[in-house]
């Protein structure tokens, strides 16, 4: 199954290891150090022009996400079905 992320980003929903909320990188130093090592490698995508509202954690990659959480989060369970 797939979980459409925003824009025109399609990833499989058994890639996804979380789905985190934007202001976790301004109240936890831990997640900002870990987007901040996956800049680093050149992991890091950016969804579409809008301003991100939810971080997408893959096996191989952060997408910041246009789309909140919560509707991300009722995609993927909507597919787990």
């Amino acid at each position: 199954m797939y979980i459409h992320l925003g824009g025109e980003k399609i990833i499989r929903t058994s890639q996804v290891v979380a789905i985190f909320d934007i202001s976790i990188e301004q109240s936890s130093k831990l997640s900002r150090q870990f987007v901040a090592q996956a800049q680093k490698n050149k992991e890091v995508e950016t969804i579409g022009e809008e301003d991100p509202k939810s971080i997408v954690v893959t096996q191989g990659k952060v997408y910041y996400s246009p789309i909140s959480t919560s509707t991300l989060k009722k995609r993927a369970h909507y597919l787990d079905s």
